[in-house]
């Protein structure tokens, strides 16, 4: 539940699945690196408690974010400890559903979280949100301390003062209590069901009511502080911007330096389910990651985001008598 890419990032030009090479590190570890997340994990990790109605929407926006280690979907705000979904469903607990935010502060900051966080709620509904009424739907800011409370009450006003909704801001702002972590099914929803989440997501208003109110603002680009290349893992640069033929076997240069296509089923990664990171197999750009990969059925590996947006070229290309976007 949240953004949707509605576009299926289909994967035409050849990429190659590695490992991270860290420097001065055994073979088991650069197998364990493959299995993390591209930010590192730093000591220093805050979290941050949102509810935006549905929390497989709610998910989506912070996964894979530069300094966010992991999005937990569960409830928060009632009374009875160990709540179920059902009971929650039920509007008898008083809970409401909530994500649970770890991000490293070096690397993104508690207001660029909250920036996100506007950008996928209404937050003038006191009923619910979109399709899911009741108080489990509400939205609200669980802040942790005094710093997030005096933050989260800074960026509501700036909301307000902007006009950008004609109706009252009624998000509630409340000290954070226990937070119950949901049921497995529930995590990472919009990966492990991706076409589901889509209809659903699409079916809930959700992405009409935002693209009204933010246009092109929705996309918020966060400042990332202390985030550059150096904090990424380095991976193993094994070709050239020029192609050369010695790295590359015949079908892959005709792909990449000839401007063909590629026959679907027969890229050895269409259907790969090891973790990792696929690159750019003639630069070794970083591209996507396997926890942004589904089962589209189209024969080539497919994404839900790129994992560096500069790194991404869509060309329209029409030869083959139909419109196509190629990546």
């Amino acid at each position: 539940m949240n953004k949707l890419y509605a576009a299926f990032l289909i994967f035409l030009s050849y990429f190659l699945l590695v490992t991270f090479s860290p420097k001065n590190v055994d073979s088991a570890s650069k197998q364990t690196a493959t299995a993390n997340k591209i930010s590192e994990m730093s000591e220093n990790t805050e979290t941050a408690i949102l509810a935006g109605g549905c929390f497989w929407c709610m998910e989506h926006p912070y996964e894979d974010l530069p300094g966010v280690s992991k999005v937990i979907s569960g409830y928060t705000g009632g009374e009875k400890k160990n709540p179920t979904y059902k009971e929650v469903a039920s509007g008898s607990t008083m809970h409401v559903e909530a994500v649970e935010i770890h991000f490293n502060p070096a690397k993104i900051s508690y207001n660029d979280i909250l920036e996100i966080f506007w950008r996928n709620i209404d937050p003038t509904d006191a009923g619910g949100q979109f399709v899911d009424r009741g108080k489990q739907y509400t939205t609200g800011i669980y802040y942790k301390n005094e710093q997030q409370k005096q933050a989260a009450q800074e960026s509501k006003k700036r909301i307000e003062d902007s006009k950008r909704f004609s109706k009252k801001i009624v998000t509630k702002m409340v000290q954070a209590g226990p937070f119950y972590r949901a049921e497995e099914y529930h995590q990472d929803f919009f990966q492990k069901n991706y076409i589901r989440y889509k209809i659903y997501r699409v079916g809930s208003g959700r992405d009409e009511f935002i693209a009204r109110i933010w246009g092109e603002d929705r996309e918020y680009k966060i400042s990332r502080t202390g985030f550059n290349r150096e904090n990424v893992p380095q991976y193993t640069l094994i070709g050239n911007k020029t192609g050369s033929k010695d790295h590359l076997t015949k079908l892959q240069y005709h792909v990449t330096q000839k401007n063909g296509t590629e026959p679907p089923y027969r890229n050895e990664y269409w259907d790969n389910k090891r973790p990792g990171i696929y690159v750019d197999i003639v630069s070794g750009e970083p591209l996507f990651s396997s926890k942004d990969k589904f089962k589209s059925g189209t024969g080539w590996p497919s994404f839900t985001r790129p994992l560096v947006q500069e790194n991404i070229v869509r060309e329209r290309d029409t030869t083959l008598g139909m419109v196509r976007i190629e990546l």
